[in-house]
């Protein structure tokens, strides 16, 4: 595999990518819903691949596959916990959607704030989401710039492929916001499948198939197949890990705004089967890549470089090195995207416009596309630290994002919440989980991790049950959720039968 053939495989990718998301675009997206969440009229197949795209990102096929290396069955357990977590979706999908096409949202913030009447509650969410998801932006970026530097044995640097792939986030936000990214999305979640589960067989053919890899671990690394897995975990660390990661489909705002995009709740059930049955084949190849990179090169520097070592071996054609390859950094581009824009829909939206009462969409959606630029740019100077095991920092950042998570669930099934409550369980956890983690990030033998949901819930409801609700604007909410979910029950219902 050459560098010339890996910069040649990233021009043909982002000719094809840059057609497509030009061909997305349906006229001028000139209003915060029409370039934010593509008019609300995404169908599910878009969705299905989009939302896998975009939570299936650098960190499987880097930082999953490190974890794997680094830590052995344990990475497994830790990511099926998350997979479980998106059960959520298909309890609160449907409200998300019901409200968000009743009132307009654009951002879960929003929807926050109106349930609780509660402007610093929605500014809150807005910049506590800022504060933990441009290190996770950075977390993309980094996957990139190892899966460059480590497949051309630094022929490529580390910074180059940062920058590279900061440009090319920009660059496809721009061309049309989210539809774009929607679209583009689809082209990489069916590269990454597709590749990466035909490499990974591959792979473990050449190490003997699944009885000489699993042979070979069993004699060398028999810890990584044992419960919890080698040194990296134990029960405190399994949980400090998992517990954010279960919470990861309502606390990170890039990934709950895609609730509000589906044209339909039959659009939405079909992304999310789509999404289960695409998340469950790519965890599984994931941690075959750990595994398999662990008996073929078990004394790698980084973790984080198993599956660039893996790509750049002769156990894979360099060809399809090169196309998977493409389909990691176009997936890390993918997140990078979403995040990116969903940041700056909630500054524009949920800061500035709160900030400056009476400024016009057309307005905010200006700086909105001002602040796009300026995030990415902040994520990548903090790539350029180059911090170790891409996957615990990914969950480091989830870790703060649970501060949302009480608020959100009391915003549909408790009427006794209030803005007192979610704004003290916003910033307060948020203040808490920083401070840990400055400190050493363990308090009474726990990580972040376990006492992020704990310490957010608690001060939720009793906070909550020292103030008063505001009444109206809770009514309104949830009467919004039985009107709209039961017209389109009944629709479903009487439509004719074909």
């Amino acid at each position: 595999m050459t560098e010339a053939m890996i910069w040649g495989a990233i021009a043909l990718y982002l000719l094809v990518a840059v057609g497509i998301a030009v061909l997305s675009r349906q006229g001028a997206a000139n209003s915060m819903s029409g370039y934010f969440l593509g008019n609300r009229q995404m169908n599910g197949f878009v969705s299905a691949l989009s939302y896998s795209a975009t939570t299936y990102s650098a960190f499987m096929m880097v930082g999953l596959a490190g974890l794997t290396y680094a830590g052995g069955v344990g990475a497994l357990g830790f990511e099926i916990i998350y997979f479980a977590g998106v059960s959520l979706v298909a309890i609160f999908g449907p409200r998300f959607w019901a409200v968000g096409k009743k009132f307009g949202f654009v951002t879960p913030s929003e929807m926050l704030g109106h349930r609780y009447n509660s402007k610093p509650v929605a500014m809150a969410v807005a910049i506590t989401s800022c504060i933990f998801l441009i290190p996770y932006s950075a977390v993309q970026l980094a996957g990139v710039g190892y899966l460059l530097e480590g497949m051309t044995d630094g022929a490529i640097t580390f910074t180059t492929g940062v920058v590279m792939a900061t440009l090319i986030a920009v660059f496809f936000s721009y061309i049309a916001g989210i539809r774009s990214v929607m679209w583009t999305d689809s082209l990489q979640a069916l590269m990454m499948i597709v590749a990466s589960t035909l490499v990974a067989l591959l792979v473990i053919q050449g190490l003997g198939g699944f009885s000489g890899l699993f042979g070979t671990l069993e004699a060398e690394h028999p810890a990584a197949l044992t419960v919890p897995g080698t040194g990296l975990f134990s029960l405190v660390t399994f949980l400090g890990l998992s517990i954010p990661w279960f919470f990861f489909s309502l606390s990170n705002p890039q990934v709950s705004q895609r609730l509000f995009m589906p044209a339909s709740l039959r659009a939405m059930r079909q992304m999310l089967i789509g999404f289960l049955v695409f998340g469950f084949i790519y965890t599984l190849v994931s941690v075959l890549w750990g595994f398999s990179a662990l008996a073929a090169f078990p004394d790698l520097a980084r973790a984080d470089l198993a599956t660039p070592t893996l790509l750049a071996s002769g156990f894979v054609p360099p060809v399809l090195g090169v196309i998977v390859m493409v389909g990691i950094m176009a997936a890390a581009v993918s997140t990078i995207d979403s995040i990116m824009l969903t940041l700056a829909a909630m500054f524009s939206r949920d800061v500035y416009a709160n900030a400056k009462p009476g400024v016009n969409e057309q307005r905010q959606l200006l700086v909105g596309k001002i602040v796009v630029p300026v995030i990415a740019l902040l994520a990548l100077g903090f790539a350029e630290l180059q911090l170790d095991l891409i996957a615990v920092l990914s969950v480091a950042a989830s870790s703060g994002l649970v501060a949302m998570v009480p608020a959100i669930i009391g915003a549909f099934y408790w009427k006794r919440g209030t803005a007192a409550g979610a704004l003290a369980s916003i910033v307060g956890t948020s203040v808490f989980v920083l401070v840990m983690y400055a400190t050493g990030n363990s308090l009474l033998g726990l990580p972040a991790g376990i006492w992020g949901i704990v310490v957010a819930a608690a001060l939720f409801v009793s906070v909550s049950l020292t103030t008063t609700p505001h009444a109206a604007s809770r009514d309104a909410f949830l009467e919004a959720v039985t009107e709209v979910l039961g017209r389109n029950k009944r629709v479903k219902v009487d439509a004719p039968s074909v």
